[in-house]
């Protein structure tokens, strides 16, 4: 399992925010699940699905063994979670 995070630090709402993403988006699910970030942090509708998650949030990922990643690698998940959500969503349209 890879779960990565970045190095972006947005300021919103009174915290700096970061973005959680990773290879699957089961195991991105399930290491949310995991380290307690809450479901409505999710974003399917962005331009990539991912997490928001605050830095103290990143700071917890890390410790269970999250990887810091650059922004190449951020895309790179980015584009294989998107495909992977697109996916998702044809299947049950066909249902």
């Amino acid at each position: 399992m890879a779960i990565y995070v970045d190095f972006v630090q947005i300021k919103f709402k009174g915290y700096k925010w970061c973005h959680m993403l990773a290879d699957s988006l089961q195991e991105l699910h399930d290491f949310a699940a995991l380290i307690e970030v809450d479901a409505r942090l999710f974003h399917r509708d962005a331009s990539y699905p991912h997490y928001d998650v605050t830095v103290q949030m990143r700071e917890t990922a890390l410790e269970y063994g999250a990887i810091p990643a650059d922004r190449k690698k951020i895309i790179e998940c980015a584009k294989k979670l998107k495909v992977e959500l697109q996916s998702e969503v044809s299947l049950s349209d066909s249902c």
